[in-house]
C-alpha cells in the first residue's frame, strides 16, 4: 500500500487507534474473557468508534458482532485475552471494510473507467493518479478525458496532470455536451491505440438534480466497464451520505477516498462499504501523483490497530530498489568492501519509497512510539553532506576515519563531531545487519519484526 504527505503519523486513525489500544488495556491481568470485562472493553470501542464518525448502527452491530465471537472463548496459549480480542476485532475491521481486495475490471479494449463525485473531492488529481499507476505497474496506454464543460481551471488542471504523469488528454473546449466528449475521447482512444480511458467529470458543491442528470447521461452513453465514486474523506459521514445518493443514480463498482493525508477520523473509511455495498478499491495519500494505494482492508485493519504494515513496506521497498544494485551490495559485503558510497546509495533508495513518516508508520510497534515525533523527510540530509566532504578513499575504506579526519569531514560538511560520529556508527550498524542477513540469518531477523505485532 502506496506512502505520501503526512501520513500515519498525523493521520486519520491516530486518534482511533489510541482510543482502541486504551480499550484493550482493559482486559490486562484477566485469564479468561468474560461477559463484563468484554462489555466494558466494547463500550470503549463503540465509543472510539463513534468519536472517529462511524455511523451509529454500523459501531453497535459491529461491537455486537465482536462480542458474540469473543465470550467465554479461552485464551489462546500464545495470547492473553487483551491480544485475543485484538484479533477478533482485527478480523472485524478488515470484514467491516471489506474483507478482501477489490480488482478493476479492464478486460475491454479500451476499458473505460468513469470517476464521479463531488467538486473538491480531488476527482481530477486522482484521475491522473490513476492514470500514472495503470500505466507504471500494469503497462496500459491512458487517455484522460476531460467532461468538465463548467470549469475551464478543471480541464487546464488535467492537462498539466496528463503531461506531468507522461498520458494521453481529450479535451475538446468549444464542445458544451459532456456526453458528446466522452464519447469522441473513447472513438480517438481507440484510433490511437489508448487501451484505457479515464473520464473526469464535472462536480458541484453539493448533490442535485443537474449533476446527477449530467453523470448518468455520461454513464448511460458510454458503458464504462469502470465507474468509481471518489470521496473526500475528510468529510467524514457526510462522506458516507453522499456516496449513497451518487449510488442510488450510478450504481457505481468502488469507492476511491482521498486526502487521507489530512486529520480526518476515518468514519467513512468503516462505514461506507456496509452503508453502499460497495468495495473501497484505491486510496489517496496525498499531493504527489505516486500517492495512491489500493485499498486492502486487512492491511488497514493492522495499521488502525498499531500493527504495522509489514506486507506494503516490503512491497514498496521491492518497487524501488535496483535489482542489480543490489546484487552488487551484496558482493562487496560478502568481500567486507561495503563503504560510504554504498551507504549512501541504500539511502537513495530508501528515499524513493516515499516519505519517513509514512514508512514508519508501516513498521509493527515503532509508529504508535514515535507518533508524536517531528519526522522530518530531509533526515538522511546531514549524512549525504558528510559522506560527501570525504576524501574517494576514506568513503572506500571506512577504517581510515580516525579523529582528525572526521574533525576534517565535520568542518567541510558544515555538521559537528557528534553528528560524524553518529552517522559513523549507523554505517557499521547497517553494514552488520546486511552481514546478518546474508549470513542466514534473515528470516529470524523478520520472524523477530513480526513477533512485535
Amino acid at each position: 500500500m502506496s506512502f505520501y504527505g503526512e501520513m500515519y503519523l498525523n493521520i486519520m486513525f491516530d486518534s482511533l487507534s489510541d482510543k482502541l489500544d486504551k480499550a484493550f488495556q482493559v482486559l490486562k491481568g484477566h485469564g479468561k474473557i468474560t461477559e463484563i470485562n468484554v462489555a466494558e472493553t466494547l463500550k470503549e470501542v463503540r465509543r472510539a468508534l463513534l468519536d472517529a464518525d462511524v455511523n451509529f448502527k454500523i459501531a453497535k452491530d459491529f461491537t455486537n458482532r465482536v462480542k458474540e465471537k469473543a465470550l467465554g472463548q479461552e485464551v489462546l496459549i500464545t495470547l492473553n485475552p487483551g491480544q485475543l480480542l485484538v484479533k477478533i476485532v482485527k478480523d472485524e475491521l478488515t470484514e467491516l471494510m471489506g474483507g478482501e481486495v477489490a480488482g478493476v475490471n479492464l478486460a475491454s479494449n479500451p476499458s473505460v473507467i468513469l470517476m464521479s463525485g463531488l467538486q473538491g473531492s480531488g476527482k481530477t488529481t486522482f484521475s491522473g493518479k490513476l492514470a500514472s499507476h495503470f500505466k507504471n505497474k500494469k503497462a496500459k496506454n491512458p487517455l484522460l478525458v476531460a467532461c468538465d464543460v463548467y470549469r475551464p481551471a478543471a480541464i487546464d488542471q488535467l492537462k498539466i496532470i496528463a503531461e506531468q504523469v507522461g498520458v494521453g488528454i481529450y479535451k475538446d473546449i468549444e464542445e458544451k455536451n459532456p456526453v458528446k466528449i466522452a464519447k469522441a475521447g473513447i472513438a480517438f482512444a481507440k484510433s490511437n491505440k489508448h487501451d484505457l480511458v479515464i473520464v473526469d467529470t464535472a462536480g458541484r458543491l453539493a448533490v442535485d438534480e443537474v449533476l446527477m442528470k449530467e453523470i448518468s447521461d455520461i454513464h448511460k452513453a458510454i458503458k464504462p466497464d469502470e465507474t468509481l465514486f471518489v470521496v473526500d474523506s475528510m468529510t467524514g459521514q457526510d462522506a458516507v451520505n453522499t456516496a449513497k445518493a451518487f449510488h442510488d443514480v450510478l450504481n457505481f463498482d468502488g469507492v476511491v477516498l482521498t486526502k487521507l493525508d489530512g486529520d480526518t477520523r476515518g468514519g467513512a473509511a468503516l462505514s461506507i462499504k456496509t452503508v453502499v455495498q460497495k468495495p473501497i478499491k484505491f486510496i489517496g495519500t496525498g499531493e504527489k501523483m505516486e500517492a495512491l494505494d489500493v485499498f486492502y482492508p486487512d492491511r488497514m485493519a493492522d495499521r488502525i490497530l498499531g500493527m504495522g504494515d509489514v506486507v506494503s513496506l516490503v512491497e514498496r521497498a521491492q518497487e524501488q530498489f535496483d535489482q542489480e544494485e543490489a546484487r552488487k551490495i551484496n558482493k562487496k559485503i560478502a568481500k567486507n568492501q561495503f563503504g560510504f558510497d554504498d551507504f549512501l546509495s541504500q539511502i537513495q533508495q530508501v528515499k524513493k519509497m516515499g516519505n519517513m513518516k509514512d514508512l514508519i508508520g508501516m513498521i509493527p510497534g515503532v509508529g504508535k512510539a514515535t507518533k508524536d515525533l517531528d519526522i522530518d523527510d530531509d533526515a538522511f540530509k546531514y549524512i549525504e553532506a558528510i559522506i560527501g566532504s570525504m576524501t574517494p578513499s576514506e568513503r572506500s575504506n571506512p577504517n581510515l576515519l580516525n579523529i582528525n579526519r572526521k574533525k576534517r569531514i565535520a568542518k567541510g560538511s558544515g555538521r559537528n563531531l557528534n553528528e560524524v560520529n553518529q552517522m559513523v556508527k549507523q554505517f557499521h550498524q547497517m553494514s552488520k545487519m546486511m552481514k546478518m542477513m546474508q549470513g542466514g540469518k534473515g528470516k529470524q531477523m523478520m520472524q523477530m519484526i513480526q513477533g512485535t505485532r
